[in-house]
């Protein structure tokens, strides 16, 4: 994944900016490949490095799992519990109960929803929302999606076989096959190993409601352990780059990848207009699923998440009314930045569809000049949001950041409070 301007600051907020560097891979070009009767033909690479100029941070490329590894540091263990389903969420005496798969009870002042584009939370409220007839049409259709992806990431390869693994810099490859509805992406990691994803753009859109009926008229299921392998066989051959001018397939990414970390997925699509109902509200994946083409998806999700702490952290009070409106704000700052992050990424996705759009799109993207890029690039990077009750970290880079009212609100409420601590503090020296 990739980790830049628009999440760093808050990662120096919370002390692991220096780790999480050391874990990725600095990206300063993204390059696209079209395939050939005579191999794989680049377009001019499309340059990173002027977000350093205009933010003061640079992109890096990381495995999600040294990400969640270094933030699950942060938490302390017995705030997080593994293995269980949340079954019910409900409400008694002004607090939000939630009842999960082995009968435990959690009692809370609400309940976010971040657990992913099934969300158990968002299901539980939508359907107290339908039986009071009070959920929006479009809120209960299926997600959305027209694209498969087979996943995953190869152990640690030997640069002699792999010599792009041995490069200091992040070479991300995006190869668009020939008469074929595939695309197929590549990345090296400061772990000496390959990222990749082959996307499989279907000729219509689906759900997983869909398929699942499917696979009850023909007992052939989509999902089931076979279709991860089927895929790598029916794809092996798509040529990548290997590094050093040596010219590889993706079968040998399969052949040194371990099978538990191939995944076969859908990349669903849709923003949901109800993100909270009560004492419940929803975060990520759970209220946006996007085309991760755009490299938004984690970004939103833990823009969410700030935002919505700012916002507890300033609340006055744990009363209903005040809650509804922590969460009226949420939405009102959020909902509109997620359907701009969507929308993005949808543009972005159709970049490796198949098309005529999508030849179009990839020869612009990468025939842009200098000027008309770095205004591309400085869109997304106006939004660099901190935590309000952290102390700040300073501004840099020639763009200045956009600061939202949920950062506003808790950097006031935390400096007033800094200055109330101060006083006292002085009050009982001079006593």
């Amino acid at each position: 994944m990739s980790i830049g301007p628009t999440l760093l600051p808050l990662f120096e907020q919370l002390g692991i900016y220096d780790e999480l560097i050391s874990m990725g891979k600095y990206l300063t070009h993204m390059t696209d490949y079209s395939e050939t009767s005579n191999g794989l033909k680049p377009f001019p690479p499309m340059d990173m490095r002027p977000v350093e100029e205009l933010s003061g941070y640079a992109y890096h490329i990381l495995a999600r799992p040294n990400l969640h590894a270094l933030l699950l540091k942060l938490v302390p263990a017995h705030k997080i519990h593994f293995g269980h389903r949340v079954l019910n969420i409900s409400e008694n005496d002004d607090k939000a109960i939630l009842t999960l798969s082995n009968n435990e009870i959690f009692e809370g002042d609400i309940i976010v929803g971040a657990d992913g584009a099934y969300s158990t939370v968002r299901q539980r409220m939508y359907e107290q929302l339908k039986a009071k007839g009070e959920l929006p049409k479009s809120d209960d259709e299926e997600l959305p999606f027209s694209v498969t992806c087979l996943v995953g990431q190869t152990r640690v390869l030997d640069p002699k076989d792999f010599p792009i693994v041995a490069q200091p810099d992040c070479h991300f490859a995006t190869h668009h096959g020939k008469d074929k509805p595939f695309s197929w992406h590549t990345f090296n990691t400061s772990q000496g190993t390959l990222c990749w994803t082959v996307l499989h753009h279907l000729s219509k859109t689906s759900s997983k409601a869909a398929m699942e009926q499917r696979f009850m008229e023909t007992n052939n299921s989509e999902w089931g352990a076979h279709t991860a392998q089927d895929m790598c066989e029916e794809t092996k051959g798509f040529p990548i780059l290997l590094g050093d001018g040596k010219i590889g397939t993706m079968g040998d990414l399969f052949e040194t990848t371990p099978a538990e970390l191939i995944t076969k997925v859908v990349l669903e699509e849709k923003v949901f207009d109800t993100w909270h109902y009560r004492r419940f509200v929803l975060m990520g994946d759970a209220c946006h699923k996007m085309n991760p083409a755009g490299g938004h998806g984690a970004m939103t999700a833990m823009h969410d998440a700030i935002a919505i702490a700012n916002l507890i952290y300033a609340m006055p009070t744990k009363t209903y009314s005040d809650v509804t409106k922590v969460f009226e704000d949420y939405y009102k700052e959020r909902h509109p930045a997620a359907v701009e992050s969507f929308n993005f990424s949808k543009q972005a996705g159709k970049r490796s569809e198949k098309s005529i759009i999508g030849a179009i799109i990839t020869y612009i993207m990468t025939h842009l000049p200098m000027w008309l890029w770095r205004m591309f690039l400085a869109r997304p990077l106006s939004f660099r949001p901190q935590v309000g009750f952290l102390p700040a970290i300073a501004l840099k880079g020639t763009l200045a950041p956009v600061i939202p009212p949920s950062e506003q609100n808790a950097r006031a409420v935390f400096l007033k409070t800094q200055e109330h601590q101060q006083a006292e503090a002085g009050t009982a020296a001079l006593v």
